[in-house]
């Protein structure tokens, strides 16, 4: 049996979708160890994992619903740069004591690819949401075509990083964050649904999402017979009350049964709810998603995928740059409808339009189910120990 050392940035759109293959590995008799940092550590835990708690904590809360902007580019390489500085020696000196078969590294957690290489063992990157390769760059779809390459920020920022590789004479690529292909993918996103998916060799084993027993084993009823709108805006960029109240203004006198996960804000900033719309700062979404009849999300892949697993049809309300682009994805492919229009009127039009979509829907829920999931993550990994 196998011992697989997991690294990842404690962000919950990265380590959830890993938490299932982790569940597997262990079932099939492998050790799991999981770096990350102390907001995501439960998860992994719960799944089967010894935890390794890394002192990481979330990137900054940067405003990028309008484009993304070279500042914030470099803000977050700061970040990034930052975090390994402290989080790499706990990952060296617990890993060169416990020495792990393969490390398997979320693709932005460069971290991960430098223990690899300093062990000289396999590495793999764990891809959440599009894929990169040699031929195409998601950063590329996300920047918009005023982005300043040469803002003065962003090159010092970029210089940093070189200096820091540089001090890693064991780096295969001292490329950590841009260029990098790993020599093995697991992409948490079916083929047909990433972007260039022609490019993309047997490198990539795009397996598409899977669900862990916790999020089976969560249970959600409906309190009426009229069909489920379940509406979130993720666990980042959720603070929009105005938009909530939209939505109250929109469904109050529709037939439907309208579940709201609006996070930390109070639900008393959004009035008097009528009795078929109900507002939670969390909501078992893959439950509810069983029952619900449309989805209104904000086009994070995560969400998306689940959607798709269950057949929902959605409408999107992206927020940055990558839930723009998985929402464009999304409307190309005839599955999902995104919001143009955030009055009450304009929210009734889309959820209406988004009906449309479910035969559409309900053949790439087929197409998503069928991808392999964690048991074909397993599967890929397991070949490694064999090399």
């Amino acid at each position: 049996m196998g011992h697989f050392a997991f690294v990842s940035a404690p962000a919950a759109g990265h380590v959830n979708p890993t938490v299932p293959l982790v569940e597997e590995l262990v079932r099939r008799g492998h050790r799991v160890s999981y770096a990350t940092g102390p907001a995501t550590a439960a998860g992994p835990a719960e799944a089967g994992a010894t935890p390794v708690v890394l002192p990481s904590e979330l990137p900054p809360d940067l405003d990028a619903r309008g484009e993304f902007t070279a500042e914030q580019l470099a803000v977050t390489l700061n970040y990034f740069l930052d975090d390994a500085e402290v989080s790499f020696p706990v990952l060296a000196a617990h890993f060169e004591a416990d020495r792990p078969d393969a490390v398997c590294y979320d693709s932005v957690t460069f971290t991960g690819r430098m223990l690899a290489n300093l062990l000289g063992v396999p590495e793999v990157a764990l891809v959440p949401t599009f894929a990169e390769n040699e031929r195409f760059s998601a950063t590329q779809v996300y920047l918009p075509p005023s982005f300043d390459h040469q803002h003065p920020e962003l090159v010092a920022a970029i210089g940093r990083m070189a200096k820091f590789a540089s001090g890693f004479s064991f780096l295969d690529d001292p490329n950590l964050m841009f260029g990098h292909v790993a020599p093995m993918s697991v992409v948490f996103v079916p083929r047909s649904f990433q972007l260039s998916a022609e490019t993309f060799d047997d490198r990539f084993h795009f397996v598409g999402p899977s669900l862990g027993s916790r999020q089976e084993a969560e249970q959600w009823s409906p309190r009426t017979d009229s069909p489920v709108l379940l509406i979130s805006l993720g666990t980042v960029f959720n603070s929009r009350p105005e938009f909530y109240r939209a939505c109250v203004e929109a469904f109050a006198d529709e037939p439907w049964e309208v579940v709201m996960s609006i996070g930390d804000l109070d639900p008393a900033g959004l009035g008097p709810l009528p009795a078929n719309i109900t507002a939670h700062p969390r909501v078992p979404q893959v439950a509810v998603l069983r029952h619900a009849s449309v989805f209104l999300s904000h086009a994070g892949m995560n969400s998306i995928m689940e959607s798709l697993y269950h057949g929902v049809p959605f409408v999107t309300v992206p927020q940055i740059p990558e839930q723009r682009a998985i929402a464009a994805r999304a409307a190309e492919l005839g599955l999902g409808v995104t919001l143009e229009d955030q009055t009450p009127a304009g929210l009734r039009a889309a959820v209406s339009a988004a009906s449309a979509n479910r035969a559409a829907v309900a053949e790439m829920s087929q197409v998503v189910r069928s991808s392999g999931g964690a048991p074909a993550a397993a599967d890929a990994l397991e070949k490694l120990l064999d090399r």
